[in-house]
């Protein structure tokens, strides 16, 4: 049985790094200071947020997975895998919840091999180039979609 009122937050490889990563590019916040701002914005709607990062392909299939029996959506921050993984857009695929795809910089904007996501097709949307505040925007859509949808009161 689905949560009624829960996301699911995915971040891929190197964004535990975030704040000491390429900062210029990046920006100085924490990986930390990114969930918080979900967690908040998500909350002013009702919603809790299950958060989670790895710098391992399988271990996020795994909570795509989950997300499908015990969130409303998804916001999914690939990293590079976004450009490599076939089996992240299965598994975004396989599932039945709208998924959100965001980076905090402007991929379309950097190096060429950036340009192309696996998992654009597949999502409900995708935001890019707006730093952390990416976040918060790719919340208040998911949220959007969900309520608009009524998903949330399976």
């Amino acid at each position: 049985m689905m949560a009624a009122k829960r996301l699911f937050l995915i971040n891929g490889p190197n964004l535990n790094m975030l704040g000491k990563r390429e900062p210029g590019t990046y920006g100085k916040a924490s990986l930390d200071q990114v969930v918080k701002l979900v967690k908040d914005t998500a909350w002013e709607y009702g919603y809790e947020v299950e958060d989670f990062q790895s710098n391992h392909e399988g271990d996020l299939v795994d909570q795509l997975h989950k997300a499908d029996g015990q969130a409303a959506g998804v916001i999914i921050n690939p990293a590079a895998y976004t450009h490599t993984s076939i089996a992240l857009r299965d598994a975004v695929s396989a599932i039945s919840q709208p998924v959100i795809e965001l980076h905090i910089s402007n991929v379309h904007a950097r190096e060429s091999f950036r340009h192309q996501s696996m998992l654009a097709p597949v999502c409900q949307g995708q935001i890019v180039g707006f730093g952390i505040d990416g976040y918060r925007l790719a919340a208040l859509g998911l949220i959007n979609k969900i309520e608009s949808e009524g998903r949330h009161a399976r």
